[in-house]
């Protein structure tokens, strides 16, 4: 009998001992070729086809330049389960893998979240305190300059003076754990999120609003959304402008959140202050993207906001083993993300094991 085949699609540098386990029941390991990670090449998609046609499962992090398609899903007949060493799903087609009756696991890990919050929190202060800005004057020999004047961030009672206004799109676990480590700067708090419970708001101290209500009211809209339909290029133009003078964005949620050349002409204009960003349309960040061209009034990070010491992947990988092992035995795991396939997949896979 042929084992079940569980292709990495986008290997990460796997420790043996956690690979080991779906070894140890059976289960042959594949794996994909690392340049569908970061070269977008016109026959990705085909290799994938041919490497995940056999698969029982699909396992690894982000592969952007040779996405988990439609043909890619309908090609591999015996497969039962994606699962992801990272929080988002964007290269997986969701909608695709519903209907087929697939499963599509997810690792919103401690690890990987919560690094995430303390790069935002980073970002917010590198831009509002002109971290870049003050350590290029001082290399050119320029001092104190009225230009290198920052933001204060939080109120002052004695003064009389309220804080600056933080609007966080989309209140997740990363945006909550945002909103309790900027708590003691007391800043206000503003943020939209219509599929939040109310006690989400409570607990990050944060006022609900609508979407166009916080972009013209936060000094500092930070995006910490997943990317779907809905949230695709949900700031562009229109959106641009609507925003407070002088704002600051952050993103470090999904690229394709933002339209970058709209983003780029609004800074150049000097109706949005600047940027932080780890997070871009294509990644890679294109060498000719408009963004390079704005010094220091935008901030670049390599999408390593959860690349942390002790962290990173690895919690996600062995979260994502588990899952696999728990489909590949003909159950439902914690995690899965497209919640809705779970009774077409029991159909078609409950209680049904393909390994020892």
């Amino acid at each position: 009998m042929t084992k079940p085949n569980v292709l990495i699609f986008a290997p990460r540098d796997e420790p043996a001992e956690i690979l080991a386990q779906l070894e140890s029941v059976g289960v042959s390991l594949t794996y994909g070729e690392k340049d569908w990670q970061w070269v977008r090449k016109p026959e990705n998609e085909d290799q994938v086809i041919a490497a995940a046609r056999e698969s029982v499962g699909l396992m690894g992090s982000m592969v952007r330049c040779a996405p988990i398609t439609r043909r890619v899903l309908e090609s591999a007949q015996r497969l039962r389960i994606v699962a992801k060493y990272t929080v988002g799903v964007d290269d997986v087609d969701i909608e695709a893998a519903t209907e087929l009756g697939i499963m599509v696991c997810h690792a919103p890990t401690e690890a990987n979240c919560y690094g995430v919050a303390e790069t935002t929190m980073t970002f917010i202060l590198a831009m509002l305190k002109k971290v870049q800005e003050r350590d290029a004057a001082v290399r050119a020999g320029r001092w104190r300059e009225p230009s290198l004047m920052t933001t204060f961030l939080g109120a002052r009672v004695s003064e009389g003076t309220s804080g600056i206004t933080i609007g966080l799109v989309g209140l997740g676990r990363i945006a909550l754990r945002v909103a309790q480590l900027l708590a003691p700067w007391r800043v206000r708090i503003i943020a939209c999120d219509p599929y939040a419970e109310p006690w989400k708001f409570q607990l990050a101290n944060a006022q609900r609003v609508d979407y166009e209500t916080l972009l013209r009211e936060a000094d500092v809209v930070s995006f910490h959304v997943v990317l779907t339909n809905e949230t695709r290029f949900m700031m562009d133009e229109a959106e641009l402008a609507l925003c407070k003078k002088g704002a600051t964005i952050i993103n470090t949620a999904r690229g394709k959140v933002i339209r970058e050349e709209a983003l780029a002409r609004s800074i150049a204009s000097g109706h949005i202050a600047g940027a932080a960003l780890d997070v871009f349309e294509d990644e890679p960040l294109p060498m000719d993207s408009p963004l390079r061209a704005l010094g220091t009034k935008v901030l670049l990070s390599p999408h390593a906001a959860s690349y942390n010491a002790g962290g990173e992947l690895r919690p996600g990988m062995v979260w994502a083993v588990q899952s696999m092992l728990t489909a590949l035995r003909g159950g439902v795991p914690d995690n899965v993300y497209n919640k809705q396939v779970i009774p077409r997949w029991l159909e078609r896979f409950g209680g049904a094991s393909v390994i020892d």
